[in-house]
């Protein structure tokens, strides 16, 4: 696998021809919209293949598989463009396998709002181990909210992906987080109704765990707290549920610090769960400074901590894919940052005549440019997604998790596909198509 920064001058051609590729293949694998208007600056995954497959009159997905030993999945993954097609035709390449050695397993876990276009999502599910619809709500008296998501949790098990169901406060603002969850803590009653109506929504709707994710703990409901993760813990395993997540969502403020929060009995609370997130998460718009634009050695320094303290095994790395687009001047706890895709900031770059930097203190792109008044994108491209899964294979994390899937982003799966073996929790492949 080679990670290619576009320079000036250089052409789709130039590329493909530098590195003994099919300009096809180039252009498809990266999903380059302009191919005639390369960014300076831009990075194209460069991935070549080992065995391919011309397909031929009557060929089939299934058949081609089976040709060469690979299960279907992994032709989806090594060939994306099939998820949006109905059919194949003859003429056409398909990569059997790449020519790239694979660092290791890991599980893969993707967040989805509930109108998550259904061609994102066929396109994304060959490349995901679990998937959750953000988010079922609960309240203080134990209720759950109900979600639209049968349609969801039907292509999951499509692709055979494991959904999990997500538990969180409804998110109004932080105090009534933080006092929700503390009127739950106290009353058990309002507990076990919560315990009641997870069970009933998990069966009804055929999900394979749950996550839960919960905000800031008053230290006074600290023991309860990890007492009550693992009665829910416990309650999951006992009705034939085999995952119980917890989402431990990070600040700017806290991964600076390397805050780990005094009161919990973490040893207990690890023992219980399946899985531990360290989420960044960055949302739609943000006042203040977002992860994206602190020090990348402050995220692997907090990283490191967490697995010294805790087991790496059942941690899973968040990957925000989002960036922030600022208009400047910046002042501080006024301005706003609006989220911005990385293929749309290659798209600004190019539509702006802007070049595309790598901050190597940050491990993010950026770029500016002036439309009356002056602008600043800052998003994590490929090199800054190769970090994040390096230290994955570094720490000996259990996985990753996307926040989030709403767009499909190729050159994150590419990198992927092409570093480790995704971990399917089933044996089948029959997915329906």
């Amino acid at each position: 696998m080679i990670i290619h920064v576009v320079q000036a001058g250089e052409t789709v051609a130039d590329i493909a021809n530098k590195y003994g590729i099919s300009e096809e293949i180039l252009i498809r694998n990266n999903e380059i919209k302009t191919p005639n208007n390369l960014a300076i600056g831009e990075i194209l995954v460069i991935l070549i293949p080992s065995v391919t497959h011309t397909v031929q009159e009557g060929d089939t997905l299934n058949q081609i598989a089976e040709q060469y030993g690979v299960s279907l999945l992994q032709l989806l993954r090594n060939n994306p463009f099939l998820s949006e097609r109905e059919y194949i035709y003859p003429g056409e390449t398909l990569v059997i396998s790449y020519s790239t050695e694979k660092a290791g397993r890991l599980s893969t876990y993707g967040y989805a709002y509930p109108h998550i276009r259904t061609d994102v999502l066929k396109k994304t599910l060959p490349f995901l181990t679990y998937i959750t619809v953000y988010s079922y709500s609960f309240t203080d008296d134990g209720r759950i909210n109900d979600l639209d998501d049968s349609r969801i949790i039907e292509l999951a098990r499509q692709y055979q992906v494991a959904p999990i169901m997500m538990l969180s406060i409804e998110d109004t603002d932080q105090n009534y987080a933080i006092n929700t969850m503390h009127k739950l803590l106290i009353s058990q009653e309002s507990q076990e109704q919560l315990f009641y109506n997870v069970r009933e929504f998990v069966r009804t709707k055929g999900y394979y765990g749950v996550n839960l994710n919960v905000p800031y703990i008053y230290p006074h409901d600290r023991k309860n707290f990890v007492d009550f993760m693992i009665r829910f813990s416990y309650f999951l395993k006992r009705e034939g549920y085999a995952v119980a997540f917890y989402t431990l969502s990070l600040t700017t403020f806290e991964i600076m610090t390397d805050i780990v929060y005094e009161g919990f009995d973490y040893s207990r609370l690890f023992q219980t769960v399946d899985g531990l997130f360290l989420m960044t998460y960055e949302w739609g718009n943000n006042i203040g400074i977002p992860t994206g634009i602190i020090s990348f050695d402050s995220i692997r320094q907090y990283v490191l901590g967490m697995t010294e303290r805790f087991p790496a095994e059942k941690m899973y790395m968040g990957i925000p894919i989002l960036g922030y687009l600022w208009e400047l001047p910046f002042i501080l706890g006024e301005s706003k940052g609006f989220t911005i895709t990385s293929n749309a900031a290659v798209e600004l770059s190019k539509n702006m005549g802007a070049t595309i930097y790598f901050d190597d203190r940050t491990k993010t792109a950026y770029l500016q440019y002036i439309l009356g008044n002056e602008y600043v994108v800052r998003f994590r491209d490929t090199r800054s997604i190769n970090e994040f899964l390096n230290m994955v294979a570094e720490f000996g994390l259990a996985g990753i998790s996307i926040w989030n899937i709403m767009k499909f982003y190729p050159q994150l799966w590419l990198l992927v596909n092409a570093l480790y073996d995704i971990e399917n929790i089933y044996e089948t492949d029959n997915i329906s198509r």
